[in-house]
């Protein structure tokens, strides 16, 4: 990892970014733990207080994790959704992105998620959506955001199988950016029960489809079920653009399902 004094910029930033660098080239890898405190203030020759700031900066980044009272340097984290979860977040407060825009993105993310899911998924991992989809069911009886919750590990299970670490991330922040726009809308509007009944019954289906490895049903399954899981919550307008990523005929199931 770079030491060199040479870039310009405030001490903690340069610090911050340098590791920053080190991490993103693959020579820290998750896991592995930065030099501690006082190493980092002898390598960059600056005070304790700017290393704490530059370590501030990476945390609130989720690069890496500090535990209180332990002497070791911060552990290097997995790739995080949450940067772009939080500027998704951003751009749908400030009116920039609308919700018709960021649910458009996510049929068009989780449709091309589950077709390589189905494609490519393991036994175990369809024993982990089997898993995701029995816990679903037995959440209607403890509210929407318990619910909310399984549903949330389902589609993660699907982004993963799929292989796509991009999709994996994306497909993460978009879900969680949805959820944060309209969950309240949904339990205050008085029918979350037919909601999440319904969406048993679209999980099914589609459990279904990527179990005997149809993709294209599955992806159909997947667009036509998010926009009229949230159609009511779309402005008249908006719907058209979202119609035309549905709005066509159900694919047959492959011979044999």
């Amino acid at each position: 990892m770079n030491t060199e004094p040479s870039q310009p910029g405030r001490a903690y930033q340069v610090i911050a970014g340098r590791v920053e660098s080190a991490i993103l080239s693959g020579e820290l890898k998750p896991g592995d733990r930065l030099p501690s405190e006082r190493e980092l203030v002898e390598q960059y020759g600056v005070s304790r207080p700017t290393v704490r700031e530059a370590l501030r900066l990476l945390e609130s980044n989720h690069l890496v994790r500090s535990r209180l009272g332990d002497r070791r340097g911060p552990v290097v984290l997995p790739a995080s959704s949450h940067s772009l979860q939080k500027s998704l977040t951003r751009l749908t407060s400030g009116d920039i992105v609308g919700f018709a825009s960021l649910l458009q993105f996510r049929m068009i993310i989780e449709s091309a998620a589950v077709v390589l899911a189905a494609t490519k998924r393991s036994e175990s991992e369809l024993l982990e959506l089997e898993r995701a989809n029995a816990r679903m069911r037995a959440s209607v009886e403890l509210g929407y955001e318990d619910f909310s919750a399984a549903d949330f590990d389902f589609h993660r299970i699907v982004a993963r199988a799929s292989g796509n670490p991009l999709l994996e991330l994306s497909g993460e922040a978009v879900r969680e950016s949805v959820l944060n726009l309209i969950q309240q809308r949904i339990i205050d509007s008085g029918d979350s029960r037919g909601q999440m009944l319904a969406s048993i019954r679209h999980h099914d289906e589609l459990l279904h489809a990527i179990r005997h490895r149809d993709g294209r049903l599955a992806s159909w399954l997947t667009r036509d079920g998010l926009f009229w899981y949230y159609y009511d919550y779309v402005e008249e307008k908006e719907r058209p653009g979202l119609r035309s990523l549905a709005d066509e005929v159900r694919p047959a199931e492959n011979a044999g399902n």
